[in-house]
């Protein structure tokens, strides 16, 4: 079953300096059925303007994983924590018993990125933050794994969760497959390009809620960069 979500048709808000498109339920936006996709329990679209960004606020028992698909975002946090991460690659929060953070947009040109929460494996653990380079030209034709909390995924970003975030870019007319669980939830969305997923077309932004399939096969209809969630 492959559920496509149009980009057109999520719910959002325009706030002046955010620019937000959620596929699940967030904020003001309530959509009964679209609670969460398994573990997997939000996907923000943001669109950040220069100079602007979220102030400092409270997380809690949750992964976050930020995907920066333009510009670039910086972190700083009640730990010590900062830094910057820019276009394609990934920083992940680890909420724990409690952080307080902030992530500012300080450069000269709109920012953008996907913003995943899953809901982590256990609690009461302390909180931590860490970001990662994940070259483009790295997963071209090839998913890599950006983050995963999956035993045996090498050296990635870790997560508190039995979830992986995939990464890959696609040239037009290329193909790439990933096995599935049946068992579990898998949530894809391209950053850029449009793609057909096991015949289903998604243009860029758009989402797809996957379950009961065993192999996705995704064949790139224009030069396409995709972010992949796989949770339980």
């Amino acid at each position: 079953m492959i559920e496509r979500r149009s980009f057109e048709r999520l719910g959002g808000a325009d706030l002046g300096w955010l620019k937000t498109k959620h596929h699940f339920s967030f904020a003001d936006y309530y959509e009964p059925a679209r609670m969460s996709w398994g573990d997997l329990r939000v996907w923000n679209d943001d669109e950040i303007a220069p100079g602007t960004g979220f102030p400092p606020h409270p997380h809690a028992d949750m992964e976050i994983i930020t995907y920066v698909r333009q510009g670039a975002i910086t972190h700083q946090d009640n730990l010590g924590n900062k830094g910057r991460t820019e276009a394609g690659d990934v920083q992940v929060m680890s909420a724990g018993t409690g952080i307080r953070h902030s992530e500012y947009n300080l450069e000269d040109e709109t920012t953008r990125i996907f913003q995943i929460w899953i809901v982590p494996n256990r609690s009461g653990a302390a909180p931590s933050w860490g970001a990662k380079p994940f070259p483009k030209g790295d997963r071209s034709g090839r998913f890599v794994t950006l983050a995963s909390g999956i035993s045996g995924d090498g050296d990635v970003l870790p997560i508190r969760a039995d979830a992986r975030v995939l990464g890959a870019t696609v040239k037009a007319g290329e193909t790439v497959t990933y096995a599935l669980d049946k068992r579990r939830f898998a949530y894809l969305v391209p950053a850029a390009g449009s793609v057909e997923v096991n015949g289903v077309r998604l243009d860029a932004r758009d989402g797809a809620a996957v379950r009961d399939e065993t192999e996705l096969t995704i064949t790139a209809l224009e030069d396409a960069e995709l972010v992949l969630v796989d949770a339980p």
